[in-house]
């Protein structure tokens, strides 16, 4: 069983800079045989794909509302993944999630097999 953390999330000026963490909890052995993800919400909203990073982070993949400004990283001896969030939009406000995939680097949904509960982010503008 894989259970994720994230934190980081807050309240931001437009234009400022977040950095969410994703870390495995004790429970969890690894993260470093999954591909992971980065997600958002709004409510009323699906969930959409924001970013993710292989298992061995050679790869990573962005959707095109971020590109150029977040940056996904892992960290392996500390079995966390990271979203670096810059130049942050309003239209960014959203809970973030971080998820795990077994088998692929996807950007869809039913790709991923774990989640984590989600942080909170708000851009004011």
């Amino acid at each position: 069983q894989v259970q994720l953390v994230e934190s980081g999330g807050g309240l931001v000026q437009a234009g400022g800079s977040l950095r969410l963490s994703c870390a495995a909890s004790e429970h969890t052995y690894t993260l470093n045989t999954y591909s992971m993800g980065w997600f958002r919400q709004t409510p009323g909203k699906e969930r959409e794909f924001v970013a993710a990073i292989s298992w061995s982070g050679a790869s990573t993949y962005y959707a095109d509302y971020v590109k150029g400004r977040f940056t996904i990283s892992r960290e392996y001896a500390k079995n966390t993944v990271y979203l670096q969030m810059n130049s942050l939009k309003a239209e960014d406000t959203a809970v973030y999630y971080c998820a795990a995939d077994i088998y692929g680097l996807g950007s869809s949904v039913n790709e991923y097999d774990y989640w984590g509960q989600g942080t909170q982010v708000t851009v004011s503008s």
